[in-house]
């Protein structure tokens, strides 16, 4: 199978390690995969064979370079399905699509806003949903042919370490730098919390993070974090950090926190639908910087942490074979 995926940038991100994933798994079942994106960091993770890269301005909210990108691709049109994974990209795929005729589908990765943005969902051969949360939260804006395929998780390479507070001081976050992400929330309640002896590791990059620099300038905890940026070792942070750090205002999944329970890194968690599958009690407001003083002080005197449960988990091969199963549907 020839198959074209269109993502905006290659940076760090969910999606975009969803993407990289779901390209090893395809290439591994010897499919011929094309990838269309504005580039990133994570280009050099892709499979070596079977795998091309087309640099495309597909990040735009621009009308003039989404009629550009698909006519460019439009002129190649050596795809048996396009797989498009964001707003923009969604654009671009549906005018691609009525230019060759090629099916097209679209993963929801998130609970999108409702307007004239995802206008293209409707037109798409099918589309994935990451959660049923997303599913019900775009309900009315979905083609007929939508399905839940959950985000699998690949295998950690090392597991935690077992080093909790207060042997071990290290909080840890993993992530975009993004307001949506809410790590502004922790900081403020770890800015309550400078008589304790704690620090904080932030893996990751993003719009917001000389503005998070200052914050922590501001609330007199700045030498207790350190900003590491982009990093492709996650694991290892993951394995000797005490707790995971999630303070998320959104998500269509929550791989982080997957990520993590696989693990078996304890995990602080906002309270968000699709982190409820996982959670056998009470989350925590994602806003409520007091609710996260108190949760961060009690795993600090050595209290639990969020209540999450790995058994829920599946790995992402699963999600890859779904995912291939759902392509043969729509092309037949």
């Amino acid at each position: 199978m020839r198959i074209l995926h269109i993502v905006p940038e290659f940076e760090e991100g969910g999606v975009e390690r969803y993407v990289l994933q779901l390209c090893h798994e395809q290439v591994k079942h010897g499919h011929h995969v094309t990838l269309a994106t504005a580039g990133g960091k994570l280009e050099r993770f892709l499979p070596k064979h079977n795998m091309r890269v087309i640099h495309l301005p597909v990040q735009r909210k621009n009308i003039f370079t989404g009629l550009y990108s698909a006519k460019y691709l439009a002129k190649i049109n050596d795809w048996d399905i396009i797989h498009a994974h964001s707003r923009v990209p969604a654009w671009v795929a549906w005018r691609t699509s009525v230019i060759t005729k090629t099916k097209w589908i679209m993963t929801a990765h998130a609970p999108y806003s409702l307007n004239i943005g995802i206008l293209p969902f409707r037109h798409a051969d099918g589309v994935i949903c990451v959660s049923e949360s997303v599913q019900e939260e775009l309900k009315g804006y979905l083609p007929e042919n939508t399905i839940t395929i959950p985000n699998g998780i690949r295998k950690p390479s090392v597991l935690w370490q077992g080093k909790y507070f207060p042997e071990n001081k290290k909080f840890l976050y993993v992530g975009y730098l993004a307001r949506r992400k809410g790590l502004d929330t922790a900081f403020n309640a770890l800015g309550q919390l400078k008589n304790y002896d704690w620090t904080l590791d932030v893996v990751g990059d993003g719009s917001q993070r000389h503005e998070l620099e200052s914050l922590a300038e501001s609330l007199g905890i700045s030498e207790r974090i350190k900003f590491y940026g982009f990093r492709d070792d996650t694991d290892e942070f993951m394995s000797k950090s005490a707790c995971l750090l999630f303070p998320s205002h959104s998500e269509g999944f929550g791989l982080v926190v997957a990520e993590a329970l696989a693990a078996g890194l304890p995990v602080l968690a906002s309270d968000l639908e699709p982190l409820r599958q996982f959670s056998y009690g009470s989350l925590i407001p994602h806003d409520d910087v007091s609710a996260w003083t108190e949760a961060i002080e009690r795993v600090i005197n050595g209290g639990s942490a969020s209540p999450l449960s790995s058994e829920k988990l599946i790995m992402f091969e699963e999600t890859a074979q779904r995912t291939e199963d759902f392509y043969k549907r729509i092309l037949n």
